[in-house]
């Protein structure tokens, strides 16, 4: 084999090995982009919603006291998210009407130390619309239940 064919053989392989290389490289990168962006869509592995309650009273202990699924046009529905973990996170409440419009959404910003509860709660001074609503609460941005209830005129 003569000296430029050696040549042009040794750059060649040079070449495909920069080329795999680099494209190892964008796989790897990838992998790392796509495990960070399910990771943030996964609840924190130190915390968990265990109980969604929902119902017209709430109790010193953040805990619905008077549950139910059916309320009243004029009554404030309370939620309890209970959480067991250590880890701080985002609970987020949206509330939601049967056509889909969302009622009220709110969050919250917890340091639990083991089992707690978070209180949410939404009023209407001239009423609630009856019909079906559904309640979607989410743990530092992912799912993490849904309650449904119904608002009935009496």
């Amino acid at each position: 084999m003569s000296a430029i064919s050696r040549a042009v053989m040794t750059g060649a392989i040079c070449v495909c090995v920069a080329f795999s290389a680099a494209s190892c490289s964008r796989s790897n990168q990838q992998e790392a982009a796509n495990r960070t962006q399910t990771e943030q869509q996964q609840p924190s592995a130190g915390i968990q919603v265990s109980d969604i309650e929902i119902g017209r009273g709430i109790g010193v202990d953040k805990r619905v006291t008077d549950a139910t699924s059916s309320f009243k046009p004029d009554d404030t529905i309370y939620a309890a998210v209970v959480t067991n973990g250590t880890s701080p996170a985002e609970i987020k409440a949206r509330w939601t009407f049967q056509d889909g419009q969302v009622v009220d959404e709110s969050v919250q910003h917890i340091a639990p130390n083991g089992t707690e509860s978070s209180e949410f709660h939404i009023s209407k001074p001239n009423g609630w619309p009856a019909g079906k609503y559904t309640l979607e609460v989410f743990l530092n941005g992912a799912p993490a239940g849904t309650k449904q209830f119904e608002v009935v005129r009496s």
